[in-house]
């Protein structure tokens, strides 16, 4: 599997030391969040690359050219201190992180989900994302993010879907969007063609990987 820690590089090392996430320091909850919070001041936001891209242990591969270094070192945090964590603690202290992050931490979390143990009990929190108002977070979750497609409920995913639509995300971001496919998916975005054109409007081109078979 391509890791975070890979992708960090010579950085990684620093961070995990310093956010007390590093196999031989005692985990200390309080400067692990204070080192969370001044990634973004110690590394940038700079694109990580455009070759950049994750493999998981089931085989799914995606893209994070779209991440920002913070976002890259924020995600291995997380994920390194899940390691240091009882994991029946994990979904509080998850829910806990997204509730009180700041913008770019929350879709640094939402990016790393799939990479978390057992990501399934992550799922409320990634549907409150895609209830969002707040387009970044929205497209954290849905845009180059295998989470959705493997663990969303069918109703869920065709929201996700159809809201995608309305806010003008391109549907090729995301993510086994065809294999998730529903029959109600097809007929909602033929609706909302057919309401498009009956008001004189354009029809997005994209449509079609809702509506073809």
């Amino acid at each position: 599997m391509t890791t975070l820690r890979a992708l960090l590089g010579v950085r990684a090392h620093a961070l995990a030391a310093d956010a007390t996430v590093d196999a031989g320091t005692p985990f200390d909850r309080e400067r692990f969040e204070t080192v969370f919070a001044a990634t973004g001041r110690r590394l940038g936001s700079a694109p990580v690359g455009r070759e950049a891209a994750l493999r998981d242990d089931g085989g799914r591969t995606w893209s994070i050219a779209g991440w920002g270094v913070d976002e890259l070192g924020r995600a291995f945090l997380l994920r390194e201190a899940a390691a240091r964590i009882p994991i029946a603690t994990h979904p509080d202290w998850i829910a806990d992180c997204y509730r009180t992050g700041a913008l770019r931490e929350r879709t640094a979390l939402l990016r790393v989900l799939p990479l978390l143990p057992e990501p399934a009990r992550f799922l409320p929190i990634a549907l409150d994302a895609c209830r969002t108002s707040t387009q970044p977070i929205f497209e954290a979750v849905a845009c180059e993010n295998p989470y959705p497609a493997a663990y969303f409920p069918a109703d869920a995913f065709d929201q996700l879907g159809m809201k995608a639509v309305f806010t003008g995300v391109a549907l090729a971001r995301i993510l086994g969007l065809v294999s998730r496919r529903t029959p109600e998916l097809a007929r909602m975005a033929r609706d909302y063609a057919d309401e498009r054109r009956a008001a004189g409007r354009d029809v997005p081109a994209d449509l079609t990987l809702l509506t073809d078979p």
